[in-house]
C-alpha cells in the first residue's frame, strides 16, 4: 500500500526522491575516513533524536512526517554529510527474508566502512540487527548511549530504547559513521 501522508497526494518514496535527488557519491572510501571523534558521536546523537516522534512510515526518509528504520539512518546522514552515497531501490516490509541476501550490511559496508567488533560499539554508531542467526539484517538503529538507541520502530515512530539484551544479542553489525565522505 502506498503511504499518501501529509505529502500533497505523493507517495513518500516520491517525495524523498523529488527533495534529495541524484545523491553524490563518496568522494573517500570509508575506510580512509578520519576517525570518529566525541564531537563528531555527540551530532550523531543530537541529530538521530531530532527525528524522536517521527511516525513509523515503510520507505520514507522525511523528519516529522515519516521514516522506517533505513529511513531514520539516511536522515541522520543527510543532516551530516549533506547527501546520500545512493538512494536504496524500492522494498517490501519482508524483503530481507524474500531476497536472502545480506542488503543492509552489503551497503552499510560500502559507505562506513569495515564492521567493529560488538564489544567495539560506542555512542553514534550504527546497529544493525537480525531477527534470527540465518537471516540477513533486517533493521537498524544508532547508538545513543552505552545501554541505549534510537530506532524507526513499526507501528510506533522513531524511539530511543533500552539496549537490552533481547536487542544485544540480534546486534548482526556494528558500523561507525565516517566523519569525512
Amino acid at each position: 500500500m502506498a503511504m499518501r501522508y501529509m505529502t500533497g497526494g505523493l507517495c513518500m518514496s516520491e517525495v524523498i526522491r523529488k527533495d534529495h535527488p541524484t545523491p553524490a557519491r563518496c568522494a573517500v572510501p570509508p575506510s580512509k575516513c578520519v576517525g570518529n571523534g566525541a564531537a563528531f558521536a555527540d551530532r550523531i546523537i543530537s541529530v538521530a533524536r531530532s527525528w524522536i516522534g517521527t511516525p513509523y512510515r515503510h520507505q520514507a526518509s522525511l523528519k516529522g512526517v515519516g521514516c522506517d528504520c533505513l529511513g531514520l539512518v539516511r536522515g541522520v546522514w543527510r543532516e551530516i554529510h549533506g547527501s546520500e552515497p545512493e538512494l536504496p531501490p524500492a522494498y517490501q516490509p519482508d524483503w530481507a527474508e524474500r531476497s536472502g541476501e545480506n542488503r543492509l550490511r552489503d551497503a552499510a559496508r560500502r559507505h562506513f566502512g569495515a564492521e567493529l567488533p560488538v564489544a567495539e560499539m560506542r555512542p553514534g554508531d550504527l546497529l544493525l540487527f537480525c531477527w534470527r542467526p540465518d537471516l540477513p539484517a533486517k533493521h537498524a538503529g544508532i547508538v545513543s548511549a552505552s545501554d541505549r538507541f534510537i530506532h524507526a520502530y513499526e507501528q510506533a515512530a522513531v524511539i530511543e530504547s533500552a539496549l537490552v539484551p533481547s536487542w544485544r544479542r540480534r546486534i548482526s553489525g556494528v558500523f561507525r559513521f565516517p566523519e569525512k565522505v
